[in-house]
């Protein structure tokens, strides 16, 4: 059980993906970090020495590799500017023995994004995933299929769901699996997410009852919303709750829920 100013890492693992995700804080040192340059989901580095600089609101967990004065003395600062903060206990070392997702750091790109406008699904789906679990401070463009590439090229911005670069489309797999992969995502909730994706991207409903429902969400918020920047925010509610379907639900049908 964690303790005071403590959150465990199953505890932890169950907020990340919501939107009530704390901002995660990893101060491992630099020669701590080489060992295993990897990253808890929507983590951020952030030099010990240099936590009074942090000035965003709570609630913070904070994370080193083993969860003692690196993570309690982080946490404790905060706090003592009133940002409610916690220290992960057993750090780093506790969440990669309990099996739980970690993302190379080396995968993770800039926070610009950009794709083809008029986005329904595979380009919906994949922005909330990067949102939620790889880096919530993400910003996405959408512009004409012709000008993908250039506009890549001149604001540095990572392109998807467009043929030919690294997140895209792979033989019957959509952009969403492919991230999966890219950010070493493999958890139960997201693949049973991803592959209601690719039956509702793909037209295969047959893999996925749930994707005829979905497709008809993500065209009615196609035709309700002209800016895809504002199509997003509000899509964004769409995968909150697949996911917590996905996660927590599946047994679950309308008979069976309280208050039905």
């Amino acid at each position: 059980m964690a303790g005071f100013s403590e959150i465990s890492p199953t505890a932890l693992m169950r907020l990340i993906g919501t939107p009530d995700a704390p901002t995660i804080l990893d101060v491992c040192i630099d020669a701590d970090f080489a060992d295993d340059p990897r990253l808890i989901p929507t983590a951020r580095r952030w030099p010990h020495p240099e936590i009074g600089g942090f000035d965003g609101a709570g609630p913070v967990v904070v994370v080193c590799q083993k969860g003692l004065k690196l993570s309690h003395g982080a946490a404790a600062f905060l706090r003592a500017k009133g940002i409610a903060a916690e220290a992960l206990e057993g750090g780093i070392y506790a969440w990669r023995d309990a099996g739980l997702p970690l993302i190379p750091a080396a995968a993770i790109p800039a926070p610009l994004w950009v794709t083809r406008h008029r986005p329904k699904i595979d380009r919906i789906a994949c922005p909330w995933l990067i949102r939620r679990f790889v880096d919530p401070s993400a910003q996405f463009m959408f512009v004409p299929p012709s000008e993908v590439p250039a506009v890549a090229e001149k604001f540095g911005a990572t392109p998807f769901d467009v043929e030919g670069v690294a997140f895209s489309h792979v033989g019957e797999r959509c952009s969403f699996d492919t991230m999966l992969d890219a950010f070493k995502l493999d958890t139960e909730p997201l693949q049973t997410m991803a592959t209601v994706i690719r039956a509702a991207d793909t037209n295969r409903h047959d893999l996925a009852p749930e994707a005829a429902g979905l497709l008809a969400l993500s065209v009615g918020l196609s035709r309700q919303y002209k800016d895809d920047s504002a199509q997003l925010e509000a899509g964004m509610a769409l995968y909150d709750a697949l996911y917590r379907w996905a996660r927590d639900g599946q047994g679950e049908g309308h008979l069976s829920s309280v208050g039905a």
